[in-house]
C-alpha cells in the first residue's frame, strides 16, 4: 500500500528556527519589544502575518497598516539573507537517510509547510527532488492549525487524509494533522507535542521497523 507522508519544513528537515528568531528579534527590538525564544516557540508553524501580530500584542504596540507591511518586507529580507547561506551540512540528522528509505518502498513523499520560502531552501540543501509534491505558502490561504495545507498535500498525492503520515515539530502543525485525521508525528519535545500520535526528539529515533508500521497502519 502506498502512504502519504508528509514533512513539515523549518525544524524537521533543516533548522531554519534560528533563522526566524533571529530576524523576528531584531523586528521586536526595534518596536522596543523583547523577544525570547519561548516566544519564538509560539510562532512555529504560524504565518507570517500571524506572527507580527502576536508580537505586536505581545509587547502592546499598535502601527499603521503599511508599518505592518514594511516590517513584514524587512523580516522576511534579513531572513533570506540568513537562508542564501544554506547548504546540506543544515539538513536535520537522519532525514536523508528516512526520505531514502521511502523512496526505496515506493512511498509518496510531500513537502507540507507554512514558509514561503521552502521551495528556495530545499534547492539549497539539495533534497528538492525527494518530495512528489511541494505545498508552501504561496499554496494555502489558511495558517496551521487549519488542517488546509496536509489535506492540498494529500490530495496532490491521490492519497486519503486516513492514510497520511505527517511530520511537525510544531504544536499547531500537529494539531493541523490531527484535525486533518492524518497520522501525527511530533518532531521535538514530547512534553510540548503530547497531543500527536508519536513524538521522537529527532529522526535518529525513527527507525525502518517503525516507518514500516506506518506504511502497514491507517489511522482509525
Amino acid at each position: 500500500m502506498k502512504k502519504g507522508f508528509i514533512f513539515d519544513l523549518d525544524g524537521v528537515i533543516v533548522d531554519t528556527a534560528k533563522y526566524h528568531f533571529l530576524a523576528w528579534q531584531n523586528l521586536a527590538n526595534s518596536l522596543g519589544i523583547s523577544f525570547t525564544h519561548e516566544q519564538n516557540e509560539q510562532l512555529k508553524g504560524v504565518s507570517r502575518v500571524r506572527s507580527l501580530e502576536k508580537i505586536l500584542e505581545w509587547g502592546n504596540v499598535s502601527i499603521s497598516q503599511e508599518k505592518f507591511t514594511q516590517l513584514m518586507s524587512e523580516k522576511n529580507e534579513e531572513y533570506l539573507k540568513y537562508i542564501s547561506k544554506m547548504d546540506t551540512k543544515e539538513i536535520l540528522p537522519d532525514v536523508p537517510k528516512v526520505l531514502e528509505y521511502l523512496q526505496a518502498k515506493r512511498q509518496l513523499i510531500a513537502l507540507g509547510s507554512a514558509s514561503k520560502n521552502a521551495r528556495a531552501i530545499l534547492e539549497k540543501v539539495k533534497l528538492y527532488n525527494r518530495f512528489h509534491t511541494i505545498v508552501d505558502g504561496t499554496n494555502v490561504s489558511k495558517a496551521k492549525p487549519d488542517p488546509e495545507v496536509f489535506l492540498i498535500g494529500a490530495k496532490q498525492l491521490g492519497v486519503s487524509p486516513k492514510n497520511c503520515i505527517v511530520f511537525e515539530d510544531s504544536v499547531a502543525g500537529i494539531q493541523a494533522a490531527n484535525t486533518a485525521d492524518m497520522i501525527s508525528i511530533g518532531i521535538g519535545d514530547k512534553n510540548i507535542l503530547h497531543e500527536a500520535d508519536y513524538v521522537f526528539k529527532d529522526f535518529t529515533e525513527i527507525g525502518e521497523d517503525f516507518v514500516n508500521q506506518l506504511i502497514i497502519t491507517k489511522k482509525v
